[in-house]
């Protein structure tokens, strides 16, 4: 399996089936408007990656980067290619890219009242077969909380807000909650 990554632009020939995917892959309430990502990964410490694998395109990787700080804000593969090991082979990448970085992501709590609790646990034991361990935090992001999950070392919640503050500007961020919670 040979995957490749490029930086996503909008005449990127994989602009509209990322956008699709994002859609469906994603509920209302996680994601973030389209064109803001897009707009976003124009600056430095943003990565919008769309993932080839073996020549075909296969799904994205959204990665907002500040100091030593790696958060996975979006990754998801086409449904055509899950089942492959390229989520697999992707984090794989994706930890050697940003080695020597701490690389976290945030995942739905495991609400056994949810209606996709079946997938949360999946997803879950997924991104610890993958390497990632529990930090045991929670992040806020709107009206979902989220478990977080890394490698490398643990992330506080200034680190988080630091972040947050470089990606999305002092006025954004403060329109949105985005924070750590106990």
């Amino acid at each position: 399996m040979k995957l490749s990554f490029t930086k996503l632009k909008p005449n990127s020939p994989d602009f509209r089936s990322i956008k699709q995917l994002y859609m469906r892959a994603f509920p209302d309430e996680e994601r973030a408007p389209f064109l803001m990502l897009v707009l976003k990964a124009k600056k430095k410490g943003v990565d919008f990656w769309s993932i080839s694998c073996d020549g075909k395109w296969a799904g994205l990787l959204y990665i907002v980067n500040h100091r030593d700080l790696s958060y996975i804000f979006y990754l998801a593969v086409s449904e055509e290619c899950r089942g492959r090991g390229i989520g697999s082979a992707v984090l794989r990448s994706a930890r050697k890219i940003y080695k020597g970085r701490r690389l976290f992501l945030a995942i739905e709590l495991l609400d056994e009242n949810s209606d996709n609790y079946q997938q949360r646990v999946s997803r879950k034991d997924f991104y610890l077969r993958c390497g990632f361990s529990e930090l045991h935090r929670k992040l806020r992001e709107g009206d979902v909380i989220y478990e977080i999950l890394g490698v490398g070392g643990d992330v506080k919640a200034a680190d988080y807000e630091a972040l947050m503050k470089s990606y999305a500007g002092s006025l954004l961020s403060k329109l949105f909650t985005m924070e750590f919670v106990d």
